[in-house]
């Protein structure tokens, strides 16, 4: 694969976090529900881990070195179950604001996670598909998490609403 192709998959990722952590800066400053607010302080947080990794690397391919995937395992994150939990579900407000960017970061991962595999699958270099399965991973706990508490606040709607099959 050639140099600038790469460059513009790095670009594309950059690209690509920037957007969330925009989308998540946002919903810390205006979500009424503190653990929404805190939840999605910690995806900033971590949007801003893959910000700096992907920069790291993007400025090794304009000095003609090559991505290296040695320092990836170091990088941690936050697990999800240690913010996540039921109470904030009962929090959010039926269809409010909170239920809705939940739901939209949820797809919002859900790109990142298309994005991260497909380009780990056409890599032109071990450390590169490295790079980005370990990408397309963490997005994936990110993923999995909003899924969990979409699901949660769908569930708490339909209690709420008392939207059950008829007999």
């Amino acid at each position: 694969m050639g140099n600038d192709k790469r460059l513009d998959i790095l670009k594309g990722a950059l690209l690509l976090e920037h957007k969330g952590k925009a989308l998540y800066e946002s919903v810390t400053k205006s979500a009424e529900v503190e653990g929404v607010r805190e939840i999605f302080n910690m995806l900033v947080k971590e949007e801003e881990k893959h910000i700096r990794i992907l920069n790291k690397q993007y400025s090794s391919l304009l000095k003609g070195e090559d991505i290296d995937s040695s320092t990836l395992e170091r990088e941690g994150h936050t697990a999800a179950s240690d913010i996540l939990s039921s109470d904030i579900a009962r929090e959010v407000f039926g269809a409010g604001y909170e239920a809705a960017v939940v739901s939209a970061a949820l797809e919002f991962e859900k790109r990142a996670v298309a994005y991260y595999s497909e380009n780990a699958g056409e890599a032109g270099s071990e450390d590169e598909a490295k790079l980005y399965g370990w990408l397309a991973d963490w997005e994936k706990t990110h993923m999995m998490m909003l899924a969990r508490l979409d699901d949660e606040i769908k569930q708490q709607i339909w209690y709420d609403n008392r939207f059950w099959p008829l007999d």
